[in-house]
């Protein structure tokens, strides 16, 4: 089986980011550039670990059946300097930093941090679209004839669909990002204590039989969207429902489902699977997983590869399942934002570099090297004529050429738009068919299943926030009389001792 590991690179993403903030080289506050005259200062943050930092080893060189060589010396974002200044003649310098998650990156930018591009994900996008905070790319980026508008050449059919076909106040996504990573989300498990029937549920978060062997995110949008799943179960997995014509619709009303009652049902019920589950956890998850302090854990498809891939090289076994009541299909992409492109002095040229930028990450060897360097998926599928990404799938999943039990993987709906697209058919070992190519491509008949999560205006997310701080803390109108009037004793009786030993002292020295 040909299946490549990431884990020693995402190792040194993160010591390279903390080598960054000690030595003051990356875009941060205080640090002192050279600058020319001419040069444009391009301002981008994006995830931690998100993109290829460079530094690869000769024996990580990967050389493609279509023969391309893939390998990573620099950062990419340096690569684009110098590729700018060869392609467009301008000197461009990118100030590079990045963000925790979405809220911190909406904190940044509210406490006054100026960017010119980030990378969001589709619900932060969705907000900052509603706010008009976003820069919409221009008309000349979506030129199919222009050989260096990699991303528009080069988008998968698939996202491009999801990127066109859903609006904020009827304004297209695609009007204002451009796809960078996608998934979905699913239950990462340990096949030798869970059955995939048990993993494919989200009630495996509420099943006693793993009290205190299964994690949830440490976020309200992620479990609050596993409580619907459990809540809404049996109407979810109902056949005249899944087989309603309007069923992607309905799917996508009731997991964006924000109703007080059902807000109220939410939080009874996370209250309650605070006592079953191991722990609420952001990326710790990975790592129990592999240890085995867990069994199941609520994942993200690519660090659910990520887990797999860790656990492989212990030769431990974990895979991933997409629940049968459905799932959330999430992307990240890169927006432009107003405050950021229009302080500059040019804002034509920031913005022609910022495109550029986007142009330049969505070249399928770029998208191969950021694939392989973080584990997520690009959203960059190539053509037929440039199908880098297919070979490197193909690469890292497809089965050895002496093997004989193979199972045929159609990505035809990714790559082409066509489903049953034979060129983009992978002899697959049948193990796959579950585990990282699952993961990273899901069939088409599980994408069916998936729904995006909608932005929730002001009104709801303090709803939504308010049930969350209860479950992760406690609900304060749920304490009892009794004990507020115990702690009022408590209180009383130390500042009685501490008032009594204040006056002995005051006797003492007079």
């Amino acid at each position: 089986m040909k299946l490549r590991r990431r884990t020693h690179k995402r190792l040194q993403a993160a010591f390279l980011a903390f080598a960054l903030c000690l030595t003051g080289s990356g875009a941060g506050a205080g640090t002192v550039f050279a600058k020319s005259q001419d040069e444009i200062v391009l301002r981008v943050c994006n995830w931690e670990e998100y993109m290829d930092m460079g530094g690869w080893d000769e024996e990580e060189r990967i050389v493609l059946d279509n023969g391309v060589t893939i390998f990573g010396e620099k950062p990419l974002y340096e690569d684009f300097e110098d590729w700018y200044f060869e392609t467009y003649g301008m000197r461009v310098r990118v100030e590079y930093s990045s963000f925790g998650t979405n809220e911190d990156l909406y904190n940044q930018l509210n406490l006054g941090d100026t960017y010119d591009l980030v990378c969001p994900s589709e619900y932060m996008i969705m907000k900052l679209m509603a706010e008009d905070r976003l820069e919409p790319y221009s008309e000349t980026f979506y030129d199919k004839n222009n050989e260096r508008n990699y991303y528009i050449n080069n988008v998968s059919p698939f996202i491009n669909q999801v990127m066109n076909e859903n609006e904020i106040n009827g304004e297209q996504w695609g009007k204002y990002a451009a796809g960078y990573m996608w998934g979905i989300t699913g239950v990462l498990y340990n096949p030798e204590k869970v059955s995939q029937d048990e993993a494919s549920s989200w009630k495996i978060f509420e099943n006693e039989r793993f009290r205190r062997q299964v994690a949830l995110k440490d976020n309200v949008r992620d479990s609050y969207f596993a409580a619907l799943g459990i809540l809404k179960a049996d109407m979810l997995t109902d056949e005249a429902f899944q087989n309603a014509p309007d069923y992607a619709k309905r799917l996508e009303e009731e997991m964006n489902d924000i109703s007080q009652t059902t807000i109220d049902a939410a939080q009874e019920l996370l209250e309650r699977l605070m006592d079953n589950i191991y722990s609420l956890e952001t990326d710790s998850g990975k790592a129990d997983m592999v240890s085995g302090k867990i069994v199941a854990d609520y994942q993200w498809s690519g660090d659910a590869v990520y887990a797999m891939d860790q656990a492989d090289e212990d030769d431990f076994e974990l895979r991933f399942s997409v629940p049968k009541e459905g799932a959330n299909l999430w992307f990240d992409g890169w927006v432009m934002l107003k405050d950021g492109i229009h302080k500059s002095t040019d804002s034509a040229r920031q913005k022609h570099a910022a495109e550029a930028f986007v142009n330049f990450m969505s070249r399928p060897d770029n998208a191969v090297r950021n694939m392989y360097y973080i584990g997520y998926t690009s959203s960059i599928a190539g053509t037929k004529d440039n199908d880098t990404v297919f070979s490197y799938i193909d690469w890292c999943y497809g089965a050895e050429d002496d093997t004989a039990d193979t199972v045929a993987y159609p990505l035809g709906y990714f790559f082409s738009g066509v489903s049953e697209d034979e060129d983009y058919i992978i002899a697959a070992p049948p193990e796959q068919v579950d585990r990282q190519l699952f993961a990273q491509y899901p069939s088409e008949d599980t994408l069916k299943r998936t729904v995006v999560m909608h932005y929730f205006d002001e009104a709801a997310s303090k709803a939504i926030n308010k049930m969350w701080i209860n479950v992760r803390c406690f609900d304060i109108a749920d304490v009892p009389m009794a004990a507020w009037l115990a702690m009022l004793a408590v209180f009383l009786l130390l500042v009685h001792k501490i008032y009594a030993k204040v006056s002995v002292k005051n006797v003492t020295v007079q």
